[in-house]
Protein backbone atom coordinates (compact mmCIF):
# COMPACT_ATOMS: atom_id res chain seq x y z
CA UNK A 1 0.00 0.00 0.00
CA UNK A 2 1.30 3.47 -0.90
CA UNK A 3 2.17 6.08 1.68
CA UNK A 4 -0.67 8.63 1.64
CA UNK A 5 0.68 11.06 4.24
CA UNK A 6 1.21 14.63 3.02
CA UNK A 7 4.75 16.01 2.90
CA UNK A 8 6.15 17.38 6.16
CA UNK A 9 6.32 20.95 4.85
CA UNK A 10 2.55 20.88 4.22
CA UNK A 11 1.61 19.17 7.47
CA UNK A 12 1.77 22.40 9.51
CA UNK A 13 -0.49 24.13 6.99
CA UNK A 14 -3.04 21.30 7.19
CA UNK A 15 -3.05 21.49 10.99
CA UNK A 16 -3.44 25.29 10.91
CA UNK A 17 -6.35 24.98 8.47
CA UNK A 18 -8.19 22.63 10.84
CA UNK A 19 -7.31 24.43 14.07
CA UNK A 20 -8.20 27.95 12.91
CA UNK A 21 -11.06 26.95 10.58
CA UNK A 22 -9.54 28.47 7.45
CA UNK A 23 -10.55 27.74 3.88
CA UNK A 24 -8.15 26.54 1.20
CA UNK A 25 -8.27 30.03 -0.32
CA UNK A 26 -7.04 31.58 2.94
CA UNK A 27 -4.27 29.01 3.25
CA UNK A 28 -3.10 29.73 -0.30
CA UNK A 29 -3.14 33.49 0.31
CA UNK A 30 -1.16 33.06 3.55
CA UNK A 31 1.42 30.88 1.80
CA UNK A 32 1.83 33.42 -1.00
CA UNK A 33 2.35 36.15 1.62
CA UNK A 34 5.04 34.06 3.30
CA UNK A 35 3.21 33.75 6.61
CA UNK A 36 4.16 31.16 9.20
CA UNK A 37 1.31 28.79 10.19
CA UNK A 38 2.75 28.41 13.68
CA UNK A 39 2.13 32.12 14.38
CA UNK A 40 -1.60 31.95 13.59
CA UNK A 41 -2.45 31.29 17.24
CA UNK A 42 -1.43 34.76 18.39
CA UNK A 43 -3.20 36.35 15.42
CA UNK A 44 -6.44 34.42 15.90
CA UNK A 45 -7.57 35.50 19.35
CA UNK A 46 -10.08 38.15 18.36
CA UNK A 47 -12.59 36.94 20.96
CA UNK A 48 -10.23 37.73 23.84
CA UNK A 49 -8.81 40.86 22.21
CA UNK A 50 -11.71 42.66 20.50
CA UNK A 51 -9.50 45.18 18.65
CA UNK A 52 -8.20 42.39 16.42
CA UNK A 53 -10.02 41.30 13.29
CA UNK A 54 -10.75 37.60 12.68
CA UNK A 55 -7.86 35.70 11.10
CA UNK A 56 -9.51 35.02 7.70
CA UNK A 57 -10.32 38.71 7.27
CA UNK A 58 -6.79 39.67 8.41
CA UNK A 59 -5.25 37.42 5.73
CA UNK A 60 -7.59 38.81 3.06
CA UNK A 61 -6.73 42.41 4.00
CA UNK A 62 -3.01 41.68 3.86
CA UNK A 63 -3.35 39.93 0.52
CA UNK A 64 -5.32 42.75 -1.08
CA UNK A 65 -3.01 45.49 0.23
CA UNK A 66 0.32 43.73 -0.30
CA UNK A 67 2.17 45.70 -3.01
CA UNK A 68 4.32 42.80 -4.26
CA UNK A 69 1.29 40.80 -5.42
CA UNK A 70 -0.12 43.54 -7.65
CA UNK A 71 -0.84 42.85 -11.32
CA UNK A 72 2.63 43.60 -12.70
CA UNK A 73 4.57 41.46 -10.26
CA UNK A 74 2.37 38.38 -10.57
CA UNK A 75 3.67 37.17 -13.94
CA UNK A 76 7.28 37.39 -12.79
CA UNK A 77 6.72 35.35 -9.63
CA UNK A 78 4.18 32.84 -10.94
CA UNK A 79 5.38 29.26 -10.75
CA UNK A 80 4.25 26.79 -13.41
CA UNK A 81 1.16 24.88 -12.39
CA UNK A 82 -0.17 27.48 -9.96
CA UNK A 83 -3.23 29.55 -10.71
CA UNK A 84 -4.05 32.93 -9.32
CA UNK A 85 -6.95 33.28 -6.91
CA UNK A 86 -9.95 35.14 -8.26
CA UNK A 87 -12.45 36.79 -5.98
Amino acid sequence: MANTKPPKELQSWIEAKKRHRLSQMHIQMARELGMNPKSFGKLDNHKQEPWKVPLPRFIEDLYVNYPFLKEGAWKETNKPGLTRLRF
